[in-house]
């Protein structure tokens, strides 16, 4: 099972592994703190795609379709296939993401592809 979750929210038992799906390190957030497992930068949208983007909510339509685009390469489908095998052996996978917005962000997208794909 794939959980979403702002990894500024304190760790929970339940949230079994932890992966960081952004680009950069968490402002402000100490290794510690964080409690990330895996951080897994290659399932993150591109510098490019992030900056086109910038979370402005009518761009959200397009920026999904560009999203789903970008992890169809190579380097971004074996790390689709790491989350799953990651899947198999804890159970559940939490994908961490740092910006404030929850509904409207990368990770929400990430978590459909990945249900598509099993």
């Amino acid at each position: 099972m794939f959980r979403a979750k702002r990894v500024y929210a304190p760790a929970a038992s339940e949230d079994g592994f932890r992966v960081l799906t952004d680009r950069l390190w968490p402002r402000g957030l100490t290794k510690e703190a964080a409690a990330v497992d895996l951080w897994l930068k290659a399932v993150a949208p591109s510098n490019e795609l992030r900056g086109w983007f910038k979370h402005e909510a009518p761009l959200w339509p397009e920026f999904q379709v560009r999203y789903r685009l970008e992890l169809q390469t190579p380097e971004r489908q074996a790390a689709l296939a790491e989350l799953h095998r990651l899947e198999q052996e804890h159970g559940t996978v939490t994908l961490l993401f740092a910006v404030r917005e929850e509904l409207q962000n990368h990770t929400q997208v990430l978590m459909q592809v990945l249900t598509d794909e099993a």
